[in-house]
């Protein structure tokens, strides 16, 4: 029986990184994620839903949401479910955190950074997403220079982690990740001798202590993560079927266009030389009577027409 909370399951994922008595958690893997450009010491959560800016506009909901002490917006998001265009829907969401911070009358367009994080519990299609981690920024096409440090997305795709034991995590962010694919397989939570955080997380992420409220919550999310892998098995089989069948009907008609028409054209073939042959005898007799009318010899007939002569003897003898 597992020990520990599973992370990519929407309440623990919240519970880890997304409550006021937890946010070491998330300073610590902020810092991390972002070694040697930002320093967090503190962040405010924030509300998690964002209304449109008019009333019948579309709102969003963000896993994660606060603003770090120097003012900084960060998002972080957990993935479970494959989405086409997961990777856009990540830039709508900054987008949102971005224009949310428009003042109604002077203002001059003085915008703080918005960072966001996108843990994705799977590999997507995206030509533009082939590694662990994707950054994305804004940068000058030609120069390849960043312009604005307003806007930056991290897009990690756990399948793609490629550190399997403890003794190939190099720093904290490792660590993180490492804890991230795996806390729920744990029965001692590790590194938590070098790194003081993971002994909160052992604490705040084990099932024994956790309220009859909060396993249920637990519970029902694990529910739908293990209906989500379900469906997707059952997209995908699906899915190989259909393709199975399509291409097997595809085949037979082609074997069938093929076929018929190999058989058309040996028919027609067969057909036309049947006739010409037909015909061509017809000619060869009419040929014979007249020869035979103008006084040749059976045999003289026989070698202009290439009939048989005891044809051609036949034919005098009507």
């Amino acid at each position: 029986m597992a020990r520990f909370i599973d992370p990519r399951v929407d309440w623990a994922f919240k519970r880890i990184f997304g409550s006021e008595d937890t946010k070491e958690c998330l300073i610590t893997f902020l810092n991390g994620l972002f070694e040697d450009e930002l320093v967090i010491k503190d962040v405010t959560f924030a509300k998690t839903e964002k209304l449109g800016l008019r009333p019948d506009d579309r709102g969003v909901v963000f896993d994660v949401y606060c603003v770090t002490n120097e003012g900084k917006h960060v998002i972080v998001e957990m993935q479970k479910k494959e989405q086409e265009y997961f990777a856009d829907r990540a830039l709508y969401y900054t987008a949102r955190a971005i224009v949310q911070q428009g003042v109604r009358g002077i203002w001059d367009y003085h915008l703080a950074p918005v960072y966001t994080v996108c843990f994705m519990d799977f590999v997507s299609d995206s030509p533009m997403l082939k590694e662990f981690r994707t950054d994305l920024v804004l940068t000058d096409l030609q120069t390849r220079q960043r312009v604005s440090d307003r806007m930056r997305i991290v897009y990690l795709q756990l399948p793609l982690f490629d550190k399997h034991t403890e003794a190939e995590c190099m720093d904290i962010f490792d660590c993180w990740i490492y804890i991230v694919k795996n806390m729920n397989m744990f029965e001692q939570m590790p590194f938590s001798e070098k790194y003081p955080v993971f002994r909160k997380l052992a604490e705040i992420g084990d099932l024994r202590k956790l309220s009859r409220e909060e396993l249920e919550l637990y519970d029902e999310d694990i529910k739908n993560m293990r209906d989500i892998y379900a469906t997707r098995k059952f997209d995908e089989k699906r899915g190989m079927e259909k393709g199975m069948a399509k291409g097997m009907e595809k085949g037979m008609a082609k074997g069938m266009e093929i076929g018929m028409a190999k058989g058309m054209a040996k028919g027609m073939a067969k057909g036309m030389a049947k006739g010409m042959a037909k015909g061509m005898a017809k000619e060869k007799i009419a040929t014979a009577h007249r020869l035979l009318s103008m006084g040749l010899s059976d045999e003289q007939v026989s070698t202009v027409t290439e009939l048989p002569l005891e044809d051609i003897q036949k034919m005098r003898k009507k």
